[in-house]
């Protein structure tokens, strides 16, 4: 896939040039020409010979040379003879800016395309997009008026319509890119190949994204884990639409229950260290953060303020992003005293006043820099009738060049000019100098919290996936192959402890009974002083104990008769259930903790492994967390320490602690299970009991495709 002849094209085929003004054809010609592409144009059109200044080609086979890339705009049911013809004048990209296709329900079409373009080794972006810049080049080779700056962000979008509003955006901001792709329907170059090789673009800092679906969370998880766990890691921001999109389809699990909307992208952000944005603005914010700062994993942070407000808004950013404020100094604070007035705040955030000009700031600035235990600067001003807008954005400048001269290195820093119109002219000088600005101070605390934990996250060393060599594969192999020879599709809790067991999930004792004399032969099998749980076994029963299915401490003694009680209850209850008869379960050890682990498929991304707060409260408490199978350590850590709840396991109360180990144990080998049975669309273990030297699987179902 030569991404490369897209990017860095010499020459370019424009078919569907068009005279007339302000349609597509025309724009994109009119862009190439006019915004300073220095590379040969070759605009394609039977009907005109001559286009700003150059000349028109009836066809490509009238091209004199070969292309590097063409780019089409006609209507879709001509362009894969169109890829063909520009295949054999040397074509190695394409940008096909026609609609027509998967967006109104041509698959056909759009498959037809794709395999001409990957049987003639086209790498082909679209169809149904914008198009593509090259800010670096010039190469202009969209529908869109704008030429961005240049600058160290590439940016890439599923909707046409946003790039334009973001290329307005970014130029109001001041806002470089290193390369602006809309990729439309992505039949054949996905967010995957543009992220792999941006990675490798000297220009590019930061990938910045608008997406509305993501496919294949696997492939996206190792390629990031790849790419940034290494020594030059590009982080990549995501702004995703459709946070509260419900799960569809019949859900037959409490994980499926819980999946819906936006958990999957959530588990695939935090498997794959993407930096979540939640607006426009975050988007590149977040971005700028990297661009304008080295790579730093910190918690303390300082705030320099003339404003008392702004400075205690900030606080609470700090802190609500989970950073510290930083612990000044004495000798940072005996000196901050000396030159800044007796009403100012010494202490963190320093407030040097509203009358504050920019000697006062640099003062301030120089000591709270070099103080040891300030990791991270954020500097605050609002405008008041004395306020020094332009002389204290060079104070900031360099203040921050003087120390990183010292040091060698630069200390994040983020500045909050306040306001508009008034701070414009300091806010361009500091954008110069590359120092990250934001008009509010929030997103200065958020974008620093971005910037750490992306540079935290890279760091982690990669892990192996959670493998264990003791699983009995053949055994469910067979289990599965029986089941869908029979068009089975739901294993209901009998039936599914047989396939945890094949893959040394802990289980209690248990087996089917189908009588009441059954019962009590099982009970007495499996110990006749034991004590059972009893639970009725029917297809059409997924809750037992809302129904009078679940009867405790049961024993060879009296099972009969409760076996009994228990089909009456039942059936009054569901009379249209096939009761097939109970399980019986050795009773498990008093106290504990109950924990749910599940899996749930989401469409196009993969199968998820839920883990959370299980039993009869799963539903209302709804503390659960998800990742994407195949876990590492690290995923099923992080899954059981992000619960609400987490304290718990270390023990509340007087509570002993639960063998954290055993979690970790039994996700990994639920997530061996689904990958190496990936039909597995759902499945519940509910509860799984967590006590203080084990964990136990008290009842489970899964569901097969």
């Amino acid at each position: 896939m030569n991404l490369d002849a897209l990017f860095n094209a010499k020459s370019i085929a424009v078919v569907g040039a068009s005279s007339r003004e302000k349609t597509v054809g025309n724009d994109i010609v009119k862009n190439l020409v006019t915004q300073g592409f220095e590379g040969k144009i070759f605009p394609i059109n039977p009907k005109i010979d001559e286009l700003y200044g150059i000349k028109v080609y009836h066809d490509l086979t009238e091209i004199p040379e070969n292309i590097d890339l063409v780019v089409v705009a006609i209507p879709a049911t001509m362009v894969p003879e169109i890829i063909k013809q520009a295949a054999a004048k040397g074509a190695q990209s394409a940008v096909v800016i026609s609609a027509g296709f998967k967006e109104i329900g041509n698959l056909a079409l759009e498959e037809e395309l794709r395999n001409v373009c990957r049987q003639n080794h086209v790498a082909l972006i679209g169809p149904n997009c914008l198009g593509v810049i090259n800010a670096q080049n010039k190469m202009n080779a969209s529908f869109a008026a704008l030429m961005p700056q240049v600058g160290n962000i590439a940016f890439m979008s599923q909707s046409g319509a946003l790039c334009t509003a973001v290329l307005d955006y970014a130029e109001k901001m001041s806002i470089g890119f290193s390369k602006f792709v809309s990729i439309g329907n992505k039949a054949d170059v996905d967010e995957v190949d543009l992220i792999r090789y941006l990675h490798t673009d000297p220009q590019t800092k930061v990938v910045a994204l608008y997406v509305e679906q993501l496919s294949n969370a696997p492939e996206i998880i190792e390629t990031l884990v790849e790419l940034n766990k290494g020594d030059n890691p590009k982080p990549v921001v995501i702004l995703k639409s459709g946070r509260t999109e419900a799960g569809a389809g019949a859900i037959a699990s409490h994980t499926g229950s819980l999946s819906g909307g936006d958990n999957a992208y959530e588990a695939l952000f935090a498997q794959a260290g993407i930096i979540r944005a939640n607006t426009i603005e975050d988007l590149f914010n977040f971005a700028q953060v990297f661009c304008k700062n080295e790579q730093a994993s910190f918690e303390k942070i300082a705030v320099i303020t003339n404003a008392g407000g702004p400075g205690v808004l900030t606080a609470d950013g700090i802190i609500n992003n989970g950073f510290k404020m930083a612990d000044l100094s004495e000798d940072t604070v005996a000196k901050l005293k000396a030159v800044l007035p007796p009403a100012a705040s010494t202490h963190n955030p320093i407030d040097v006043l509203g009358d504050a000009i920019s000697d006062r700031y640099r003062q301030a600035l120089e000591l709270v820099v070099r103080d040891p235990g300030v990791e991270a600067l954020i500097v605050l001003l609002t405008p008041q009738s004395m306020t020094e807008i332009k002389e204290t954005a060079q104070a900031v400048i360099d203040v921050m060049a003087a120390y990183k001269q010292e040091t060698g290195r630069k200390k994040p820093i983020v500045v909050s000019f306040m306001g508009e119109k008034t701070v414009n002219d300091g806010v361009r000088m500091l954008q110069a100098a590359d120092i990250m600005t934001t008009t509010f101070p929030e997103p200065a605390a958020a974008s620093l919290a971005a910037l750490s934990r992306f540079t935290a996250w890279s760091k982690i060393p990669v892990e192996a996936k959670l493998t264990y060599n003791d699983v009995d594969r053949d055994k469910v192999e067979t289990i599965l192959a029986e089941a869908k020879k029979n068009g089975q599709t739901s294993f209901p809790e009998a039936e599914a402890l047989a396939i945890f067991e094949a893959y040394r999930l802990p289980i209690l004792a248990s087996a089917l009974a189908h009588s009441p004399a059954e019962a009590k032969e099982v009970c007495e099998r499996l110990g006749a002083s034991t004590r059972f749980a009893m639970k009725i076994v029917s297809p059409e029963i997924l809750h037992k104990s809302d129904v009078g299915g679940v009867m405790l401490n049961v024993t060879a003694a009296d099972v009969e008769q409760k076996y009994s009680e228990m089909m009456t209850t039942v059936a009054s209850k569901k009379p249209e259930a096939n009761l097939q008869g109970v399980l019986l379960v050795e009773m498990a050890p008093a106290g504990g903790l109950e924990m749910i682990l599940g899996v749930n498929k989401a469409p196009g991304l993969g199968t998820m492994i839920m883990v959370g707060l299980g039993g009869i409260y799963v539903e209302i408490l709804k503390d659960v967390n998800f990742a994407f199978a195949p876990l590492t350590r690290s995923d099923a850590v992080r899954m059981l320490t992000n619960l609400k709840s987490s304290k718990l396991l270390d023990g509340a109360r007087g509570q002993l602690p639960v063998d954290k180990e055993k979690l970790i144990e039994c996700v990994g080998r639920l997530s061996q299970l689904v990958v190496d049975f990936p039909e597995i669309v759902e499945l519940d273990i509910n509860p799984l009991l967590a006590l203080s030297d084990k964990a136990l699987v008290l009842d489970g179902r899964v569901v097969i495709e």
